[in-house]
């Protein structure tokens, strides 16, 4: 039997790209799942993003708007997103619609050949060399910190929803699936990578690069490392069955 999924798509000002991010999602998923939710969020926007995804959500059972009165930050929508999900597994596919169709069908393909799919940038010339310069050292020093040897961090994970609903998210800023990934994995959690391209912004910026987000990166992994290094997080760390799985 086909499994089911609960697809998260976070939205802060994005009223020119979230309604194509919801229909390439839509065409990903059409006829691989028994059943699929998406819960988009708007994330306090100011321009008509809530709008158009409340008519999105009226013209389709399977979509389901929520509003968050203030913005909240990435992490705290995945968060809810996660305790609202009802489906076998759990991703999040942001609604700048920079991830499109075979790129989200390639992630699917990987569904089941372990708990956790983990999706890398293969085309990373197509951001800025800022971005790409800021998002390899953020890889190199969570591999470093907590002894992994991941491609990606931040990118479009399938969880399983019965291992990562109960687990404790700490961070509400973009830095919370390298929490979840370390916790995970350094619990004995199997994954596998998978090389995705993605498409450059249509329109619009990217948020992740402000200034209150960048601190709140650094905080995170600050956070995180104590808590590995001085409460014993990573006491019980055994070694994973990684299997890699880029095309």
């Amino acid at each position: 039997m086909k499994p089911t999924i609960s697809v998260i798509v976070p939205a802060l000002n994005e009223e020119d790209n979230i309604e194509p991010a919801v229909n390439e999602v839509i065409s990903a998923l059409d006829g691989r799942f028994s059943d699929y939710e998406l819960l988009v969020f708007d994330d306090g926007s100011t321009d008509n993003t809530g709008a158009i995804i409340d008519r999105l959500a009226a013209n389709d059972k399977n979509v389901r708007a929520i509003h968050n009165e203030n913005n909240m930050g990435l992490g705290y929508s995945y968060k809810k997103g996660v305790q609202l999900a009802k489906n076998d597994y759990i991703v999040m596919f942001p609604g700048d619609n920079q991830i499109l169709k075979d790129s989200m069908t390639r992630i699917f393909d990987m569904i089941g050949r372990a708990d956790i799919v983990i999706p890398y940038i293969e085309n990373y010339w197509v951001r800025p060399l800022s971005r790409q310069l800021i998002s390899k050292s953020f890889t190199t020093v969570m591999n470093l910190l907590f002894r992994l040897n991941l491609h990606y961090y931040n990118g479009t994970v399938i969880h399983k929803r019965e291992i990562i609903q109960p687990m404790s998210i700490d961070t509400d800023g973009f830095a919370y699936q390298a929490e979840i990934l370390t916790k995970l994995i350094k619990s004995g959690h199997g994954y596998v990578e998978v090389g995705v391209p993605i498409c450059e912004r249509a329109c619009g910026f990217s948020k992740a690069f402000h200034l209150k987000n960048i601190g709140r990166v650094c905080w995170s992994i600050v956070s995180l490392f104590w808590e590995f290094q001085f409460k014993g997080h990573g006491a019980n760390y055994k070694p994973v069955q990684k299997s890699d799985a880029a095309r």
